[in-house]
């Protein structure tokens, strides 16, 4: 909602939206056994096939005898101990089986599609932003309550703290996509660049992209919003003091820098000072009353931005030398 550009973690910032605030730039092994078992059993000691010799017919035979003198009929004995015999009794043929019904139609399932839930509160979301952002250019941050932006977006104030639990949140994420962007532009740098180098470029690319024509109204609107409340301009201070910090944080672990170096606060720190003064100097342009905002600001930030990058990756010694 607010005017920095934003970008996610692995492509720049669009040209149009997301350039509006500081948040959003701002038988198994059983089975092996057993043919192991049976391998064993018919090899020899040597790996070969044991000889077995074919047994011969009458060996079969008594064999078969002998099982079935085994596990042959009940001996006298035995019935008299049982009691008679009862003749068994004549079956009766069983009736037919009905035919099983047809087993029921497995039902496919539906390909998943968005969580109606979730689009319905996403929806909820947009319409409280779009009643807060409203409010705010009418009259102001600080002059809007809570109750009024849930009034106008048609719900209850209970749902605007569902979805922003603080009201500074309506104009500034809590997670800035552009600190995941950054540091990514850092890490991705190729061999021979410095962190300086990388950081600088990416800023003074989604800087430079606050003069499109399509997106200065939006940048105007909000620039009003941001330097009419001291609130906001606070807690943009603080996101810009977090990015610095992630920055710094980064670059440590990079160069693995002994504590108390001063070389990666300088650069994370000179280098969110470029992005400020680029977002001011666009916020000036927009709000410019005399002047329509210059058709070439896109190219103003630009120059601006690479004269800040020359800066600061040659250093400060030649300027302003006293004459």
């Amino acid at each position: 909602m607010g005017d920095t550009p934003g970008a996610p973690p692995t492509a720049p910032p669009e040209a149009t939206a997301g350039v509006s605030t500081v948040a959003r730039v701002t038988g198994g092994a059983r089975a092996r056994r057993a043919a192991a078992t049976v391998l064993s059993e018919a090899t020899g000691s040597e790996g070969g096939t044991a000889a077995v010799p074919d047994p011969r017919p009458e060996d079969v035979v008594a064999a078969q005898a002998r099982a079935e003198a085994h596990t042959g009929s009940t001996t006298e004995a035995e019935l008299a101990a049982v009691g008679p015999v009862a003749p068994p009794k004549a079956r009766r043929p069983r009736a037919p089986k009905p035919a099983a019904a047809a087993a029921p139609a497995k039902r496919t399932r539906k390909p998943a599609g968005p969580n109606v839930r979730e689009v319905r509160r996403q929806q909820t979301r947009e319409t409280i932003v779009d009643a807060a952002t409203a409010l705010f250019a009418e009259r102001g941050f600080d002059h809007v309550s809570v109750l009024e932006i849930a009034q106008r977006a048609g719900v209850v104030e209970k749902t605007v703290f569902n979805h922003f639990p603080v009201k500074e949140g309506l104009v500034f994420e809590a997670d800035p996509p552009m600190q995941a962007a950054l540091l990514d532009a850092v890490r991705r740098r190729p061999v021979g660049e410095s962190a300086a180098a990388a950081a600088g470029t990416f800023i003074v690319a989604a800087c430079s992209r606050l003069g499109d024509p399509a997106a200065t109204a939006t940048v105007a609107e909000m620039a009003r919003v941001i330097r009419g409340s001291r609130t906001l301009q606070v807690r943009e201070r603080e996101i810009l003091g977090q990015l610095t910090d992630a920055l710094t944080e980064q670059i440590t672990l990079e160069t693995r820098a002994e504590p108390g170096e001063l070389e990666p606060w300088l650069t994370a720190h000179a280098v969110l000072g470029l992005y400020q003064g680029l977002l001011e100097l666009a916020r000036d342009r927009v709000l410019a009353v005399s002047t329509a905002p210059s058709a070439d600001l896109t190219e103003e930030l630009r120059q601006s931005g690479e004269r800040g990058l020359a800066l600061l990756q040659f250093g400060l010694a030649g300027y302003s030398k006293r004459r």
